[in-house]
């Protein structure tokens, strides 16, 4: 840290910093043991590089600690665990600790009953319903790895994944519900069983009243499978730490998505702690985390880590704005939750509807909403702090991946609460050993961009690709040799704070000066008219690149030149003479990964005609037509210039 530091940490914060840099056995071995193993470990960490393990030679199981303990041990049996919510239905279910046992058990015996066995893989195609999350428990229970696929995909990403992963089994439901109409699941799954494949037998959940097409031999409906069960055992299998829980793949730059993994020891292990550190979870809270399980948040802090706390986990079946702008809050008032984890895009998404609807309802029972995903900007964190909650509880952003499983760098609530700065992320977490480096892994000056690194592994983090571990040492240890490359361009200020500033590749050099999009996209957010904006850079012949923004309008707001001059003169003013925003474009969506991020990659390719690459996790590919007529457009004024 610099020594022009400005923030003292609390006591407590920096001995937990140092003793898990220093001292990283003893320290992760005693978070360990917060939960259950049934045989203690021979030794907390090895590595030899770029190779990895944690807790080498215990044993224990994750759905164990995440039900059997809270009934067996805790005393909990009677509190809710699992309550589902449906903006799209309108129904809602609660789940207690003991009825999830049972329904567990019940579909663990199912799993075996139709040849599932330790280490088979399971894909699990399903909406946000709660009996997604028992197929989850039920194959982590018998040593099943799963391998969970967003409902949202269509066919080709289902039949890649399941291919990459090699399913015996599939599991899924008949229908979806997305802002009132029928996703059609099996319907989905029917085209994606038509590539070769492993499957062997399909599981249906029966949602609506009109019967799906099932193939004879191979689907049966859900409670089919749980008659099939009953004469099975329902007991456990105890597993070794690194014995993997699941395969969730995320997309690349290539076409093909990547198949992070998780072993049960080190992920239960670091999501139950960051969920303590960061979160300040416990068993007392009402918690609700508005993903997907088809995402990491979704199986991290929507499913396992809420569990392991033996708190009450709320499960929501929809979008933020259906049936009206005001269903989360009002779900928020209903079970008084707590906790809130959502995204930035979640934020704006209703900050695009003004303050009114959050207005209407008691939200004092939330004491920490978090943020993730992308960088919550400025303009996005003070309307949640201010106008939203009126600063009775913090929002904090902060910042992980798919591969890390759980938070890296945050704001340690759970220890220590340090001062909000709005857009950082705040601090790297105890044991994340972060640098900010150039290409050749040499430590830069404060306030200087760079590459976000980690120099050591630490138990969240994913420890191979699967079936590809070469593209896992290429792509994320050898980048920049000997450091956890994150792909992330970021800086670090005088206070020890993580500024990330987006991706590497969306980093813009105008004119030899490197400017982050975010920097770009938070200043045109400030913008009293702008809902969303987009920034990626542009070739150009004079200043080697420029900046291009698409944007979104507030409802109320129309686009017009008198705006984009409007815009341009609020960027310089902010950031100064040399962000040349040479085009803008008002459209009236992003493309999105259906978890929220926006697809810059994307965006760029579009406009510069590039190939397209995997874009299976988009939330709407009418998104894509837009950016490929503004960019039509755009390239014909150039041409008439020329």
């Amino acid at each position: 840290m610099s020594g022009s530091q400005k923030i003292e940490y609390p006591r407590p914060l920096k001995e937990m910093l140092e003793r898990a840099l220093n001292d990283t056995e003893s320290f992760w071995g005693e978070a360990a043991r917060e939960l259950h193993w049934f045989k203690p470990w021979d030794r907390v960490f090895e590595w030899n590089y770029p190779n990895f393990r944690w807790f080498v030679g215990g044993t224990t199981n994750l759905s164990y600690n995440c039900v059997d303990r809270h009934v067996v041990q805790k005393g909990r049996g009677d509190k809710a665990a699992i309550i589902w919510e449906s903006g799209e239905t309108g129904q809602t279910r609660v789940l207690t600790y003991s009825q999830l046992l049972d329904d567990v058990k019940r579909l663990a015996a199912a799993l075996r009953a139709l040849g599932v066995e330790k280490s088979d893989r399971v894909t699990i195609y399903m909406p946000m319903v709660p009996e997604a999350a028992v197929a989850m428990l039920a194959c982590t229970r018998i040593g099943a790895i799963h391998c969970v696929v967003f409902g949202g995909f269509g066919a080709a990403a289902l039949a890649e994944r399941i291919v990459d992963a090699g399913s015996r089994l599939l599991v899924t439901a008949d229908v979806g519900y997305r802002r009132g109409k029928e996703v059609k699941l099996k319907e989905v799954a029917d085209g994606a069983l038509q590539a070769p494949n492993q499957i062997e037998k399909v599981v249906v959940l029966k949602r609506a009243s009109k019967e799906p097409d099932m193939k004879k031999g191979r689907d049966m409906y859900w409670e089919e499978a749980l008659d099939a069960g009953r004469s099975e055992k329902t007991d456990l299998v105890p597993v070794e730490s690194n014995e993997l829980a699941f395969i969730l793949h995320t997309s690349g730059t290539t076409a093909k998505p990547k198949g992070t993994v998780q072993p049960h020891g080190s992920y239960q292990v670091y999501i139950h702690s960051m969920g303590k550190w960061v979160y300040s979870m416990s068993d007392r809270d009402m918690w609700w985390s508005a993903s997907d399980i088809g995402w990491i948040v979704g199986h991290s802090y929507v499913v396992y880590a809420p569990l392991l706390f033996g708190c009450s986990t709320i499960m929501y079946e929809g979008v933020p704005d259906y049936p009206a702008p005001d269903v989360w809050w009002r779900i928020v008032e209903k079970h008084r939750v707590s906790k809130m984890w959502i995204s930035p895009t979640g934020v704006r998404a209703l900050m695009k509807y003004g303050d009114e609807y959050p207005m209407k309802h008691d939200l004092t029972s939330i004491n920490l909403v978090v943020c993730a995903g992308e960088v919550l900007n400025p303009p996005a964190w003070e309307w949640m702090q201010k106008k939203v909650l009126k600063d009775r509880a913090p929002v904090i952003d902060h910042m992980w991946q798919t591969e890390s499983s759980g938070p890296i760098v945050g704001n340690p609530v759970g220890i220590a609460m340090l001062p909000i700065k709005p857009g950082s992320a705040t601090i790297p977490l105890p044991g994340i050993e972060a640098d900010i480096v150039n290409e050749q892994g040499e430590s830069l000056p404060v306030d200087t961009k760079g590459n976000f690194v980690c120099l050591r592994p630490f138990p969240g983090l994913t420890p191979t690709l699967w079936r590809d571990h070469d593209r896992y040492v290429k792509d994320y240890w050898q980048r920049i040799p000997r450091r956890y490359y994150t792909g992330d361009a970021a800086l670090r200020d005088e206070d020890g704070y993580i500024w990330f500033l987006g991706r590497m590749d969306e980093v813009i050099k105008i004119a030899s000066h490197r400017i982050g999009t975010i920097e770009i996209e938070s200043t045109l957010i400030s913008h009293p008219a702008v809902a969303e904006a987009a920034v990626v850079g542009k070739p150009d012949q004079m200043r080697g690149e420029v900046a291009a923004a698409f944007i979104v309008l507030k409802s109320g707001y129309a686009p017009s030149e008198a705006l984009k001059t409007s815009l341009r003169e609020l960027v310089q003013k902010s950031l100064g003479k040399i962000v040349v925003l040479d085009d803008i474009d008002f459209v009236d969506m992003l493309p999105k990964t259906r978890s929220g991020k926006i697809m810059r990659r994307l965006i760029k390719a579009v406009i510069s005609g590039q190939p397209l690459g995997d874009y299976s996790t988009i939330e709407d590919e009418g998104s894509i037509e837009e950016i490929r007529k503004a960019a039509e457009a755009l390239i014909a004024g150039l041409k008439k210039k020329s």
